[in-house]
């Protein structure tokens, strides 16, 4: 490997000086750093970031851990991040956890041991199961749509208001007439989940409607899960004219057996999904739903947690744990 004592050689100056040149410092006037950057280039010269995070006590890296790349909610959220990243001369580690919690931990935990100055973590559930096993990885760590009511001195978290959310959607079928609606979860235990299936009760108790449990079952947050539920609920002796799906994965998969099944939508089934992923608008009939801004979610955490790692006042005094608000995007499937 070309190392900094070689570029020095070639270029005739003393290492520190080409390690100033390099680091764009004033110290070094801009001819001759301009000169010793191309040596460099021409040499191929790549710096050793290990070696640099060692000396600066900086990677210059961020560590982003996700459910799954599969999830188009997901690779939204990531751009948002890597682009602020990049704007600010960070680079992102990506890491998948299975949105298993345990496997969640782990990866946050690989990604310190490579001295990440910080990570974000979406659709996390770490902040409420494992908030002290966190505290103690002593990096900054910023959640996306977890929810916990406990941040700590590290921990912050940026999220939707799904509640918010699902009053919309509820609000959106009331008003078109729709009384029986049926609500399709999605993953156990997370607390997105139960929020909007939260709103989905209280918009039936103001209504005043009944709940009915046999209208609300459980989804995984896929479309096989949104295949399965329309199953039961066409099984039912009076089966829905509208239902609330947890999230567009599930609508698609729920749309796409309404159809093989010849049932009309909107005319015999109302469907309305939360997310607007880029495929809500392209699906038969085309899907209405709640959509997160799902870019803006990446870049806010992302500036939250450059906050975070800034020296000097505390982060209780720099942040909060903001809240961002859903909107309602009416499409042909209601």
């Amino acid at each position: 490997m070309i190392s900094i004592k070689d570029i020095a050689r070639a270029a005739g100056v003393s290492h520190s000086t080409v390690s100033r040149a390099l680091r764009d410092s004033a110290l070094v006037n801009a001819v001759t750093r301009q000169r010793i950057q191309a040596v460099a280039i021409e040499m191929g010269y790549t710096p050793d970031a290990q070696a640099r995070s060692l000396v600066t006590g900086r990677s210059r890296a961020v560590g982003v851990v996700v459910a799954t790349i599969a999830d188009p909610f997901v690779a939204e959220v990531v751009q948002g991040v890597e682009t602020t990243a990049q704007q600010h001369g960070y680079s992102v580690v990506l890491s998948g956890s299975g949105a298993e919690p345990e496997r969640e931990m782990a990866a946050v935990q690989m990604l310190r041991s490579k001295r990440v100055d910080g990570v974000i973590v979406t659709a996390s559930r770490i902040g409420a199961l494992y908030l002290s096993h966190v505290e103690r990885l002593g990096v900054p760590v910023v959640l996306i749509n977890n929810h916990n009511e406990q941040s700590g001195h590290y921990t912050y978290t940026v999220s939707v208001d799904n509640h918010q959310g699902g009053l919309l959607a509820m609000d959106h079928l009331l008003t078109l007439e729709h009384r029986r609606i049926a609500y399709v979860t999605g993953p156990e235990d997370h607390s997105s989940d139960m929020e909007r299936m939260g709103a989905y009760r209280r918009a039936l108790e103001e209504r005043g409607l009944p709940w009915e449990p046999e209208l609300v079952v459980r989804g995984n947050g896929w479309p096989d899960g949104g295949r399965r539920a329309l199953e039961a609920l066409m099984g039912l002796v009076e089966p829905p004219t509208a239902v609330f799906c947890y999230n567009d994965m599930t609508a698609i998969g729920l749309l796409r057996t309404a159809r093989e099944r010849s049932i009309r939508i909107p005319e015999s089934l109302a469907v309305v999904g939360f997310d607007d992923i880029p495929l809500a608008a392209y699906v038969d009939p085309p899907l209405t739903t709640i959509a997160q801004p799902k870019f803006e979610m990446g870049q806010l955490a992302m500036g939250m947690l450059l906050n975070l790692m800034q020296a000097g006042t505390p982060a209780g005094e720099r942040l909060s744990n903001p809240v961002v608000q859903g909107q309602l995007i009416v499409r042909e499937s209601t």
